[in-house]
């Protein structure tokens, strides 16, 4: 009879436990994501006046003339806090159990933003991305994979499927948080003063801005933050 108790007993710690420990993983992570996110609104603000030889744009000015990147380089900036912002609260466990409504308003937000706006203007930007055509390849398939996540989110949840609905939106905001990334290693690469070119800084820039994102996403998928997030408890 002890037995069984303990049994059940030690069950019921590790299960209070692992969900203190998720509870603690969330807040960590939301409080981080949001610290990010403020700083790359904070990044935009510079580009409100136009001017072209203004923070990153001092590094295009090759390009800045045409047309077609100039529009999407300022279309990506100025919808990434949407995408940034309303991703994050996707993920928000209050959000999703007590204001459903919110979450759905949000999350079609979101996933119209990415669709039309953000992913098309990103689409265009890659196929001028400094680095040459490895940097360009980069950022093209980031800019596809982005919106082919991101539809695959919006499929299921219409078909009623959550959980896989969940699974894709987690995959489409790992490429969401590529734009805080990049610049994170970039900060790194500039504190650390990496001795290698700048075209050679720019090509791996490009693909760890997001691949790192994917194999975590798909980390914490298997880890089974997908149910923590659908639990009722």
């Amino acid at each position: 009879m002890k037995t069984i108790k303990s049994t059940i007993i030690s069950g019921r710690l590790q299960k209070n436990t692992s969900k203190i420990i998720s509870t603690i993983i969330n807040v960590i992570a939301f409080i981080t994501i949001s610290y990010a996110s403020y700083l790359l609104v904070l990044l935009s603000i510079p580009y409100i006046h136009f001017q072209k030889n203004v923070e990153f744009l001092e590094t295009k000015q090759l390009i800045y003339h045409i047309n077609p990147w100039r529009y999407s380089f300022y279309i990506h900036v100025f919808s990434s806090p949407i995408v940034i912002i309303g991703g994050l609260l996707q993920f928000n466990r209050s959000i999703m159990k007590r204001y459903s409504s919110l979450h759905r308003k949000v999350g079609y937000t979101y996933i119209i933003t990415v669709l039309l706006i953000s992913g098309p203007s990103a689409f265009i930007m890659s196929l001028y991305a400094t680095g040459g055509y490895i940097a360009q390849v980069s950022f093209v398939t980031l800019s596809v994979l982005w919106m082919l996540f991101t539809i695959q989110a919006l499929r299921f949840a219409k078909n009623g499927n959550y959980e896989s609905h969940v699974k894709w939106m987690i995959r489409s905001y790992a490429l969401t948080l590529s734009a805080v990334t990049l610049r994170f290693y970039a900060y790194l690469f500039d504190y650390f003063n990496v001795d290698i070119s700048p075209r050679e800084t720019y090509i791996l820039l490009a693909y760890m801005s997001w691949i790192p994102n994917l194999i975590f996403s798909e980390f914490i998928i298997r880890k089974g933050y997908v149910r923590y997030l659908l639990s009722d408890r």
